[in-house]
């Protein structure tokens, strides 16, 4: 008597395209063994692809053969694709069930073997279902290429989006918070150039993001937070770049600028980590007297306790006590401190500079809004004389016309000139709010983490300096900072002739080659007028050339 094992195998796709089931199957392999008088061992079920033989429950049944031959003589199976849909690993598989004494056949489509014809119908069999798989996976190729090439993402939504399906039953992908915010920070930190990715990623797990550290690569490194989508090669085709249809993240700017980065193709700035020892917050800022390169820190064990040291690691043999470098920059930082009494001055040349800066734009919306105002005041004039009868239709409507036209001329003009400027009120509260962190900037040091403590630091020195530059103060400062310096040296000792009635007055003229043009930014007039209220020769000497110039007479 024939003994077999009752394969059933059913994909998730066939299952819902062609209505298979395994009900169905088990129930005509039943009925054939029934009617064959064949005795049924086991029934094995599968839920997986007939691609390969990397199939869970199939691998199963070949261990199982391989420990006990004899068990069973026949494994069925309703038709010659529930085996397998690849011709070459079927052919391998019944050599392997041969050898095991085990013949595989298919009820539906029944073979005599012994028979050398039946192979020519074997290799039908079996290689319809793999050119039917083949042109199914190169439609479905074709068919995305196609949803790619109008600018679809075609996978699971990418870091900080997620998969949606719109109104019309289409599916996209929108931005996901706060993944997407995050995403967008690391983007901007990474453009800068003044950390690592690595610490730019670890930063962004801190501060909630998802990802792993190879999927962040990745992430950096796709076009689609910009709006694009890529197009693979293809045949004659080259990979190119399509405009997506979903919401970009950042800008094509600034995508390009982070691969510059991450290329090596735009230079990195200081280097800095993102966080640091809180005994060394200087590390990483501080480079090397002797050989130039940037000093590290570390900790050194003593016997009751650690010892900290910024030191170069190269074999020059720079050491420096941390203590004494932290207290001593600490003591450098009561120099940029606002003095209390310079705070009006610092207030009114900001707030003047700004309204200096915004007058022209203010007094063009000015004019434009009025312009607008008088055409539809015309508009209104010419419906009352029309309501009276003084003029006809025809003429009203060349009125009206010419008045549209001109108001839609003048409002092009007043959206090209942006936004409504903040008012002075605004500014001076903001201005307000700023001086009040500086004159305490020393205290907001010292209850500030490592973190916080790295930013004022690099917000004062934006170049890395050494002890003596330090100690010395010849360190190169950021603008702000530098003309807080000299605010405060001028505060301590007045020239001569100066007095509150000509703080707008400029004691110095600037040389030829130094005037600033009326286009100049905003930050740079700022600078000038910051320079021209507050400086001093003898400061001035100190960061600074002399500015070469005659002394205006009064």
């Amino acid at each position: 008597m024939k003994i077999a094992d009752l394969y059933i195998r059913v994909s998730t796709d066939e299952q819902a395209d062609k209505g298979y089931s395994q009900r169905d199957q088990e129930d005509r392999l039943r009925k054939h063994c029934e009617h064959n008088d064949i005795r049924i061992q086991q029934v094995i079920f599968e839920d997986f692809s007939a691609k390969s033989f990397e199939r869970p429950e199939w691998q199963k049944y070949l261990i199982s053969i391989r420990k006990i031959k004899g068990r069973s003589n026949l494994i069925l199976f309703t038709k010659w694709d529930r085996f397998s849909r690849n011709a070459g690993d079927a052919y391998q598989m019944i050599n392997i069930l041969k050898k095991a004494g085990i013949q595989p056949q298919a009820v539906e489509q029944p073979l005599d073997m012994s028979i050398p014809e039946s192979k020519i119908m074997l290799a039908v069999y079996l290689a319809t279902p793999e050119v039917e798989n083949d042109r199914r996976a190169l439609n479905v190729f074709y068919g995305m290429r196609r949803a790619r090439k109008e600018g679809r993402w075609m996978a699971t939504a990418p870091i900080g989006y997620v998969n949606r399906v719109n109104e019309t039953g289409k599916k996209q992908i929108v931005l996901r918070e706060p993944q997407a915010s995050i995403i967008k920070w690391a983007f901007k930190e990474i453009s800068e150039g003044k950390y690592s990715t690595e610490q730019i990623w670890k930063r962004a797990k801190e501060l909630g993001l998802q990802c792993s550290k190879h999927n962040f690569w990745l992430a950096i490194r796709n076009p689609v937070y910009c709006g694009k989508i890529t197009v693979p090669e293809f045949e004659d085709e080259p990979r190119h770049l399509v405009p997506g249809l979903h919401e970009p993240l950042i800008s094509e700017s600034l995508f390009y600028d982070v691969q510059d980065v991450l290329d090596g193709r735009k230079k990195r700035g200081n280097g800095t980590k993102i966080v640091s020892n809180t005994m060394l917050p200087l590390r990483g800022f501080l480079k090397c007297s002797r050989c130039s390169k940037t000093l590290s820190g570390s900790a050194s064990k003593g016997r009751y306790q650690y010892y900290h040291y910024y030191h170069c690691d190269s074999s020059c043999g720079c050491r420096l006590k941390a203590e004494e470098l932290n207290e001593l920059f600490v003591a450098r930082l009561k120099d940029f401190v606002l003095n209390p009494g310079a705070e009006e001055l610092f207030k009114r040349v900001i707030v003047d500079a700004y309204s200096s800066c915004t007058h022209s734009i203010r007094d063009s919306r000015t004019q434009f809004i009025n312009e607008i105002t008088e055409q539809n005041n015309r508009i209104t004039k010419a419906r009352e004389l029309l309501l009276k009868g003084d003029i006809d239709g025809a003429d009203y409507k060349i009125v009206k016309n010419e008045a549209e036209q001109k108001i839609a001329t003048l409002e092009a003009k007043l959206v090209d000139k942006g936004a409504e400027p903040a008012t002075i009120s605004d500014v001076e509260r903001i201005v307000e709010k700023a001086i009040s962190v500086l004159v305490k900037l020393d205290v907001i040091y010292w209850k500030s983490d490592a973190e916080m403590q790295r930013k004022i630091i690099g917000s004062i020195y934006p170049e890395k300096f050494t002890f003596e530059n330090l100690k010395d103060r010849t360190t190169i400062l950021s603008e702000v900072f530098k003309i807080i310096f000299l605010i405060n040296s001028e505060l301590s000792s007045k020239k001569n002739g100066t007095n509150d009635q000509n703080l707008t007055l400029s004691r110095w003229v600037l040389p030829k080659g130094f005037e600033p043009p009326s286009s100049e930014p905003e930050s740079d007039i700022l600078s000038i007028e910051l320079r021209k209220r507050a400086s001093t020769n003898d400061a001035a000497n100190i960061y600074n050339p002399p500015l070469r110039g005659k002394r205006l007479k009064h």
